[in-house]
């Protein structure tokens, strides 16, 4: 059974996967100047799924398993346009690659991948971090609590 968080812990959680999504792209930038493609591509995947748990936590929706991150983002934001379908389709590229890469033998990804996929991933966790500033706001007004 999962540990109820309080409002401040919450908050606090919040902030570090934010924190981390974007130290993660620079661990991306890292591996990608290495000339290390498949490395890079996982990192991006952790830094949107990062700020993806973040999201989903700032509405107090918890997941078990990365899929489950995934359903409840196009379920919770992708679905009543909270978030474009451009960010879920960049979410769902970034889950399959780095799952192949991961698992599969002989995956491939390449420079242009990299190139092409590490704007989209920033721009997620920017969309993705103006949603939880969103809601922190309408907290801090006191009209709706976490």
């Amino acid at each position: 059974m999962k540990q109820l968080l309080d409002d401040e812990t919450r908050v606090a959680i919040v902030g570090y996967r934010l924190e981390r999504a974007y130290s993660t792209l620079g661990e991306a930038d890292l591996l990608y100047g290495g000339g290390y493609f498949n490395a890079a591509v996982n990192r991006l995947y952790y830094a949107c799924y990062y700020a993806a748990v973040a999201l989903l936590l700032s509405r107090g929706i918890e997941t078990a398993t990365h899929n489950g991150v995934k359903t409840q983002l196009s379920m919770h934001f992708v679905r009543n346009g909270k978030l474009s379908i451009e960010h879920s389709t960049t979410f769902g590229l970034l889950f399959d690659k780095r799952h192949s890469s991961d698992y599969s033998d002989f995956a491939y990804c390449d420079a242009a991948l990299v190139e092409m996929l590490r704007p989209r991933a920033e721009a997620f966790i920017d969309a993705v971090s103006k949603l939880i500033e969103e809601k922190e706001d309408i907290n801090n007004n006191g009209t709706e609590r976490l």
